[in-house]
């Protein structure tokens, strides 16, 4: 802690040198221009859609190491996930019942999420949070934004917190399950009228709840930023390095039952003449993702401003995993002989890799005066990305394995362009008509062999993808101020959306999945003074070949989806929240809604015969989707010190579509308990110190799993179904310290 203190004081030292005593007005405003690019795909006051604003300082209110999902939990219709059962790793973030392949995330305008995948991986952007300025959560299809489709949810991050005057900050924290996290964080404030400079470092590290379920997480962010009277540029580079054990598997409650919560059967060996059981170290999940972004904008004066952005992503990265008794063949591998005996079935440890590269362009051409605010932007981006895998080891393997060994290969490359024209309107004073237009091209394929086995063929999937899509996305609404408190809006929006490159490599073989379509209704009304606020959202989503999951993994943890004719999700959102003069306050929102598909046909296989089974199960309850989100928190600040309590109510889900008891999620009631004092001492701005207690009143339950079925036939041909579940284990009560100290 010492030698983090001196490095901030010297930093500081050394930018109090540079940096001039008077930042000029002209300076301030250039700053300011960086957030017209972010603006352009936000909401504002005026937009007929639902969304919620937070900001940094709200967000150092959870920035104690969990991952950026759990910081923004508490927001309405929002459920997050954990593999390691503490919110540090692999966790998900999941909005009005859809999954993080479909909520769009962009940082500075800019997509985040895998273009293949459409997932963003939290755990490779550890730390973000603590270098954003604000995020704003679109809920429904939103407004035009740039990369995947928003179909349920959008995120707009903006970066880099400026200050026009040098800082510096460390922090620590260190809590349950050997959790710990530092970083130092730095700026020079503005130099010369002109020019800034800001860096972070970071790390997290965490044992996990769930048995061997370690992560270590590694972290920077630079920025380098220049100003003049109408125009900025600012450079930005971030990346992520992640090491985490595998916990995808889950546990049965058969398991748990047996061996306990926190179970976790990745990189299961043997067990020996003793009873113990035996892991493989290196069952480990290793990824480096580096971001890089140059900003440029520009104001012309009179209203017109203009944006242009050019990324560049390098993802690396791999996955190994010990798997007993696979069949060589599957492996590029021959058959040995090994004490006389053929062997062709054997142990191995196999690696999957991928080689990543993803960049483009993003621009915006935004018009403002007293009546009218207008944006004609777009995007044009390309990725390309290569998978592959090796064999490094097989059980008694007689013979030269190369372990380099490479039994699969695939590439896969995606063209994804956009151009939309977006316009708010004032009628008259109070009215506002919005009109939002989108055009949305991409082409994506898919080229090699796959790692699935194809029994028909005696050889591994052939993968011969090459799909083209084109999107037409109106949205259009109105918003009435009817007078400074209240005010109310609808809209109607239509969005589409292309399969992930999952839904080709996992699904059913020679089936190509379908691109969706959601058309989303939504109605609005706030109320809002000085001690007050309220409101509710109505909506109604109605999907056409909405790509659901159906409780199944692949084998890395990630869900399975197919297509649904009809489906839909409606509800109402409630807001409220009180704040008074005093430092109490409470806001509390609830989400009751039904997720709906009208009618399901659940397809059983035969375990020898692979012959179809064919159920109608007519409309079924949506799986991961729960009737009932609540979220609750009370809060009291007294000079530097504060107080809050946050609740979160989760109705049961279904991790099927078929409704199955044993396929189930049950209800669970969280509490949460944050406290911070802040205070001052000669030398330092401030420090502050606090703790978080999480699950406060030990709730034992699940948050995520995966859920399946099946069947085999008696010999008097009679049916027999079947069922099988894992379940992801949360922590009980577990805690966490930290202190940060400002300068």
């Amino acid at each position: 802690m010492k030698k983090i203190a001196l490095s901030a004081t010297l930093i500081v030292a050394t930018a109090n040198l540079f940096s001039q005593q008077l930042v000029t007005k002209d300076s301030l405003q250039a700053i300011n221009l960086q957030e017209v690019e972010v603006l352009s795909i936000r909401a504002t006051e005026t937009t007929p859609i639902a969304y919620t604003n937070i900001d940094s300082k709200e967000l150092s209110t959870y920035n104690s190491g969990l991952d950026f999902p759990y910081m923004v939990s508490m927001t309405p219709s929002a459920i997050t996930t954990s593999d390691a059962g503490t919110g540090i790793g692999y966790t998900t973030l999941r909005v009005r019942g859809t999954d993080g392949t479909r909520i769009n995330v962009t940082a500075n305008g800019i997509p985040i999420n895998d273009a293949e995948s459409h997932t963003v991986f939290w755990v490779n952007l550890p730390d973000l949070a603590s270098s954003v300025k604000d995020v704003q959560i679109q809920r429904g299809v939103g407004t035009s934004t740039n990369g995947a489709g928003s179909f349920g949810a959008s995120i707009n991050l903006q970066t880099g917190h400026m200050s026009s005057k040098p800082y510096a900050q460390i922090g620590s924290s260190y809590g349950s399950f050997g959790t710990h996290r530092e970083y130092i964080k730095a700026g020079t404030g503005i130099i010369d009228e002109h020019w800034s400079f800001d860096a972070r470092l970071s790390r997290i590290a965490s044992d996990g709840y769930i048995e061997r379920a370690s992560a270590d997480l590694k972290s920077y962010y630079l920025q380098a930023a220049y100003y003049n009277n109408n125009s900025a540029i600012k450079f930005i580079t971030f990346a992520g390095n992640e090491e985490t054990y595998h916990a995808w598997n889950y546990a049965s409650k058969e398991e748990m039952e047996q061996y306990g919560r926190r179970y976790n059967s990745c990189g299961y060996m043997y067990t020996d003449d003793n009873g113990r059981d035996h892991y493989y170290n290196d069952q480990i999940d290793n990824y480096i993702q580096t971001n890089y972004q140059l900003l440029f904008d520009h104001s012309f004066g009179n209203g017109l401003s203009m944006n242009l952005g050019l990324h560049y992503t390098k993802g690396d990265g791999y996955y190994q995993e010990y798997k007993t008794s696979r069949k060589l063949i599957e492996y590029a591998l021959h058959p040995f002989e090994f004490n006389g005996e053929t062997i062709k079935k054997s142990d191995l440890v196999r690696k999957k890799a991928m080689d990543n590269h993803f960049g483009g362009a993003i621009f915006s051409l935004n018009y403002k005066n007293n009546r009218i605010n207008a944006t004609i932007g777009g995007a044009l981006n390309r990725y390309d990305g290569d998978h592959f895998g090796n064999v490094l080891w097989v059980k008694n393997y007689i013979g030269n394995l190369n372990a380099t060994h490479e039994y699969y290969r695939n590439n896969g490359t995606k063209d994804d362009g956009n151009i939309y024209f977006k316009a708010d309107y004032t009628i008259q004073k109070g009215l506002n008509a919005y009109l939002d237009l989108q055009y949305r091209h991409i082409g994506y394929t898919i080229k090699g062999c796959n790692d699935k086995w194809n029994d028909a063929e005696n050889s591994l999937q052939k993968m011969d993808i090459d799909e083209t899509f084109d999107f037409f996305n109106p949205k259009a609404g109105m918003s009435w101020q009817i007078d400074r408190h209240n005010r109310i809006f609808g809209s109607v929006g239509i969005a589409h959306k292309e399969p992930t490159r999952n839904n080709y490599t996992d699904g059913k073989l020679n089936i190509h999945p379908k691109a969706e379509r959601l058309t989303d209704y939504e109605i609005g009304y706030t109320f809002a003074n000085n001690t007050i606020h309220a409101g509710f959202n109505l909506y109604y989503m109605d999907y056409k070949d909405q790509l659901i999951l159906t409780g199944e993994l692949n084998e890395i943890g990630e869900p399975l989806a197919d297509n649904i004719p009809d489906s839909y999700r409606t509800g109402i959102e409630l807001m409220a929240g009180i704040g008074l003069p005093c430092g109490f306050s409470w806001d509390i929102n609830a989400t009751l809604s039904r997720n709906r598909i009208k009618e399901f046909v659940e397809v059983l296989y035969d375990d020898n015969t692979y012959e179809e089974w064919r159920i109608n199960h007519g409309e079924r309850q949506i799986s991961f989707s729960p009737d009932i989100v609540t979220n609750n928190i009370i809060g009291y600040k007294y000079k530097g010190a504060s107080l809050s309590l946050h609740t979160q109510y989760i109705s049961k889900q279904y991790m099927s579509n078929a409704n199955r008891k044993e396929h189930r999620l049950d209800t669970y009631f969280v509490s949460n308990l944050y406290a911070s004092y802040t205070f001052k001492l000669q030398s330092v701005k401030n420090i502050t110190i606090g703790g978080n207690v999480y699950n406060l009143f030990n709730e034992e339950y699940e948050n995520n799993g995966y859920a399946g079925s099946g069947y085999y036939t008696e010999a008097d041909g009679a049916k027999v179904r079947y069922d099988y579940a894992g379940y992801a284990a949360q922590a009980g009560t577990n805690a966490m310290a930290h202190i940060t100290l400002n300068f």
